[in-house]
């Protein structure tokens, strides 16, 4: 009995089938959604997007059930096949996708900048992908841009501006097998020293902070990980698979690091744990891979600021060349020692003078003193060409009405800007309030330093009075042992974001195993348009090598990375300021001769002064004056973390 009525059960739903298949047939508006559905996607087809020479490319490949994207550089694959996975309110809007218009479009600019050069280059090729999901219906845009140097996206997903939701993503960036890749992990946030691993040797779990670099299998190139425009949403961190894949983790993902628990517990940690809500229509950050054959393409890359906008004329009438945003060199008592007292103080002004720097950083002892001590010190200041930065806790500037007291009081003082702390943390609401802190700051005509930060993301562009933020493990880490290795590493590592407060050029211990030329060498790579000397201003007056440190710029005008320049082992840079050259080398731990020919330099004779190591003392150097020309080759030996600095002037 049981067996006739399953068979009885089955007959039914074949009848039913099968009538079915005839009414669709005769009726073609019957199932008409899911037939048109299903026509559509084949339309998915793979979208390709090339840069302007035609060499690095963004690939949609053509998987209606899953969003995958390639990244290749002529003939060399710069990511492997990588999954999309934007989440939306719980809906995995990246997986059975409608495939609508693709827009095109190119963007060519140029505009002045503070960086490896002194005007970025803007040029990509565009596409604007309308994607639907087919289980939600929810219509959003992929949009591309790629660049020669470079290939990034992010998604636009509209919505009612008094709705709110919720995004996350899982992007996976695959990188090929054979690859060695430096990292830090989250444990500090930003201010971890460098890993160097095989790609497969990376284990599942793995947190990584942008931008991680890495070379490509048999010296075929290079590439970098980082995000560019983050504003109204949580900052991005990587997280491994152990499959060569770095899956994307926001801000409530990232594991709690040291700093911020320390200064405000794991309780305010476990608040911000959750994914953040966004109104209106949601703009991810752009999600950048850099790509170059060498190191010289990725240090002179201005991908990160050129997917931000421009500053707002408003507050910036003269754009980053607005008068009062002024690049330049600071003075800072805190690492070398030195009288923190009103005439102490004073007479760090003094000495910033004679350096010729800019400005003279303080901390937060200053808020001791009264109005009229520091319209003092901010008039003698000025009168010695330096302006003052004052330190301020972050959350004591938590509110519209603390910002507004605040910057309002140092602008009538006569400060010229603030040293910003403690946001260690890339949560959204953490973004919400650079933006709101630089806005505030931008109205009172005030430069801002942020320490204890996130990675920059090309905002800087945007407000160009963040001058500098830190996002780097730096002088101020006494314990850090092996410190050649590690700043041979950063200027193709976390400067590729943008500006890092280093804090930069120390003679004491704190240089650890690196030269004193070393130190020099580094205030010509480490460039920022706010470069802080750690280095007590009487120590760096007293250097037998004054005249060329004090001739260092923040800023340069031409940038050209020698090929011979090896991650973690070997920085060698050539920059121009005006008709000037200089010729910067870092060593790692391990000494070396090299020979580099004078080929960057112009025609005619050039005035050389040269810094080279004491090879009898790491805690001196040896100066030299001659005569050279563009086709001399200058041997240069240095010793274990050493260094070579050359000034040529014509």
């Amino acid at each position: 009995m049981q067996k006739r009525k399953n068979r009885e059960g089955i007959l039914i739903i074949v009848v039913v089938l099968v009538a079915a298949f005839c009414l669709a047939e005769l009726n073609p508006a019957f199932g008409q959604r899911s037939s048109s559905r299903r026509s559509q996607r084949v339309r998915m087809e793979q979208v390709e997007v090339a840069g302007p020479d035609g060499k690095v490319k963004l690939t949609v490949l053509g998987n209606a059930e899953r969003l995958t994207l390639t990244v290749t550089m002529g003939d060399v694959t710069v990511l492997g096949p990588s999954t999309i996975l934007m989440n939306l309110d719980g809906y995995d809007l990246s997986t059975g996708v409608v495939l609508g218009d693709v827009e095109r479009y190119e963007i060519n600019e140029t505009y002045p900048w503070h960086g490896a050069k002194s005007t970025a280059v803007n040029r990509c090729n565009g596409a604007r992908i309308s994607l639907q999901n087919d289980l939600s219906f929810i219509d959003y845009i992929l949009e591309i841009r790629v660049f020669n140097d470079g290939a990034t996206f992010r998604h636009i997903i509209p919505g009612d501006e008094n709705a709110s939701r919720i995004p996350d993503e899982y992007t996976a960036f695959v990188i090929l097998e054979g690859s060695t890749v430096w990292y830090h992990d989250l444990g500090d946030h930003y201010e971890a020293a460098y890993k160097k691993s095989d790609i497969s040797d990376v284990r599942p779990g793995q947190w990584m902070g942008p931008p991680v670099t890495f070379e490509l299998p048999d010296g075929a190139g290079y590439g970098s990980i980082t995000e560019a425009n983050l504003v109204n949403y949580s900052g991005m961190a990587l997280e491994a698979d152990g499959r060569r894949g770095l899956v994307t983790g926001l801000g409530h993902r990232q594991p709690l690091n040291y700093p911020y628990e320390l200064r405000y517990g794991r309780e305010e940690a476990k608040r911000l744990g959750k994914p953040a809500a966004v109104s209106g229509t949601i703009t991810t950050p752009w999600r950048v891979v850099m790509a170059g054959r060498d190191l010289n393409t990725l240090v002179n890359s201005t991908i990160v600021p050129n997917l931000c906008p421009g500053p707002d004329l408003k507050y910036f009438p003269d754009g980053i060349k607005t008068d009062w945003v002024k690049p330049g060199r600071a003075v800072w008592r805190y690492l070398d020692g030195g009288d923190r007292s009103f005439e102490g103080m004073k007479e760090f002004s003094r000495m910033a003078g004679q350096l010729g720097y800019e400005y003279h950083i303080l901390e937060g002892f200053w808020s001791r003193w009264s109005d009229e001590q520091i319209k003092e010190i901010a008039e003698y200041s000025k009168q010695q060409g330096a302006g003052l930065l004052f330190w301020r806790h972050s959350n004591r500037l938590g509110t519209a009405q603390e910002r507004e007291e605040f910057f309002s009081r140092l602008h009538s003082l006569g400060v010229a800007g603030t040293k910003i702390d403690f946001l260690d943390h890339e949560a959204k609401e953490v973004v919400d309030h650079y933006e709101a802190l630089l806005e505030k700051s931008a109205e009172y005509k005030m430069v801002v330093n942020f320490h204890g930060a996130n990675k920059p993301t090309g905002r800087a562009r945007t407000w160009p009075n963040e001058i500098v933020r830190e996002a780097v493990r730096g002088m101020e880490s006494s314990s850090l042992r092996e410190r050649a290795r590690h700043e041979t590493i950063l200027p193709f590592a976390r400067f590729l974001a943008g500006h890092a407060d280093y804090t930069t050029m120390h003679f004491g211990e704190r240089r650890q195993d690196s030269t004193w030329a070393h130190q020099i060498a580094s205030l010509a790579i480490f460039a920022s348009p706010l470069l802080t000397v750690a280095a007590h201003p009487k120590a760096v007056l007293d250097n037998p090598a004054v005249d060329v440190i004090k001739s260092i710029p923040a800023v340069w005008d031409e940038t050209i990375v020698l090929p011979e320049s090896k991650i973690g082992e070997l920085a060698i840079f050539a920059r121009r300021t005006g008709d000037i050259w200089f010729l910067a080398v870092m060593c790692g731990p391990q000494a070396r001769t090299i020979r580099v020919p004078l080929s960057f330099l112009g025609g005619g004779q050039y005035k050389a002064a040269i810094v080279f190591d004491n090879k009898d003392d790491a805690a001196a150097v040896v100066t030299e004056d001659r005569t050279v020309r563009q086709g001399d080759m200058l041997t240069i030996e240095m010793i274990n973390g050493g260094g070579f600095v050359g000034r040529f002037s014509k």
